[in-house]
């Protein structure tokens, strides 16, 4: 008995991510707003109603993508953060970080930069929520420099927003230029390398 509730558990999983993997497919080109839950279910060949034992709409599935787009990355920002001895190599494991992730990943990242001012809510929140816990992350580590002596939590909240919203930038980026040359892959890692030790610099003088 068990074991045919473990096959029915591994064909039911087998679908749900044949659902997303189908819906980011579909995402490459149009918004979630407008995808109808009919082309995710035709692209996987199920019917219809096999997508509501899953998700209980679009929007919901949307949440599930988020999920997998950006749940992944909260142990890998933390151990490059973490494992760093000084803040230029944080910064240049950091851009490493999304450099590698948007290389593997560019559907996912795609979806992220387009549905994080999208028209569905859900996943505008679960976007936000997302990024919140990166910016809570990097504060706490943050928290620990001696640097940050004397700083406000409030403050160095702010200071983690500033990075996170500078890997978003820089994700962005890398993921414009999937097809450039090596060359301008360069210009974009030493750019992003760069802001971001701005960023470094202006917090030692924050203080002040």
């Amino acid at each position: 008995m068990s074991h045919t509730l473990g096959v029915r558990q591994a064909q039911k999983q087998k679908t749900r991510q044949s659902l997303l993997d189908a819906a980011l497919g579909l995402l490459e080109e149009q918004s979630l707003s407008s995808l109808g839950l009919r082309e995710v279910t035709r692209a996987v060949g199920v019917a219809p109603t096999a997508f509501y034992r899953h998700f209980r709409s679009t929007a919901d599935l949307g949440v599930a993508l988020v999920e997998e787009a950006l749940g992944s990355l909260h142990p890998m920002i933390r151990t490059a953060v973490t494992t760093a001895e000084s803040s230029d190599e944080r910064i240049t494991r950091a851009v490493e970080l999304i450099e590698r992730h948007v290389t593997t990943q560019p559907a996912h990242v795609r979806f992220i930069a387009r549905e994080r001012h999208g028209g569905v809510q859900p996943v505008r929140e679960a976007i936000r929520d997302q990024l919140g816990r990166f910016a809570e992350e990097v504060k706490d580590e943050l928290a620990e420099d001696p640097e940050a002596k004397g700083w406000s939590d409030d403050d160095l909240l702010m200071l983690s927003h500033l990075y996170v919203d500078q890997m978003l930038i820089t994700a962005s980026l890398f993921l414009e230029a999937l097809e450039a040359s090596p060359r301008e892959r360069e210009r974009i890692r030493l750019r992003a390398t760069r802001q971001m030790r701005l960023i470094s610099i202006g917090r030692r003088h924050w203080p002040d």
